[in-house]
């Protein structure tokens, strides 16, 4: 029977980024409006969640983001010590996304308020956080909402009739 789960704070970290994301197969999809430096925990130490995306490429797993503004400078100064994501992980700037999503495998999804940020999803200190809120499913039926949303804006499908167009930087061309 499908499940779905409303979370909150810490929550998110745990059960998202913590659970399921470094066990994904296949492809990886994540729509946010804002990144950031986010670290995450693995093994014993704190690490870029860089460095999850890039342990992911190389064993063969999609991954495409969709965000709304370039990540800040820690960010950009941390994405160049995993060159392998440069040629294998996707990225689409639209600066009208506001939606954020996690979409592993066709299988789970996550949706709700928190950006790719370590306050967004609860990977800060309880007093440094974000109130966050959004649910987890792995019902076929949400799921696949979830990616039709995420599918049609990475296939362009609001491109030529958007009125912001001119704050767009591509990273492919419609």
């Amino acid at each position: 029977m499908p499940n779905i789960e409303f979370i909150t704070d810490r929550n998110i970290y745990e059960k998202v980024i913590q659970d399921s994301i470094p066990h994904t197969q296949k492809f990886l999809w994540i729509g946010t409006s804002d990144m950031k430096d986010l670290y995450v925990k693995k093994a014993k130490k704190m690490v870029p969640f860089l460095e999850v995306l890039s342990d992911l490429v190389k064993k063969g797993v999609s991954i495409r983001i969709i965000h709304a503004k370039e990540p800040g400078e820690a960010y950009r100064r941390d994405f160049d010590k995993y060159p392998f994501l440069i040629k294998n992980m996707e990225m689409f700037l639209c600066p009208r996304i506001h939606f954020k999503s996690v979409i592993i495998d066709g299988k789970f999804a996550y949706s709700g308020s928190a950006n790719l940020t370590g306050a967004g999803m609860g990977a800060k200190s309880k007093d440094k956080r974000n109130f966050e809120s959004g649910f987890i499913t792995d019902d076929p039926n949400i799921v696949e909402q979830v990616m039709t949303q995420f599918d049609h804006l990475w296939m362009g499908k609001f491109c030529k009739t958007c009125k912001r167009k001119e704050y767009c930087f591509e990273y492919k061309k419609f």
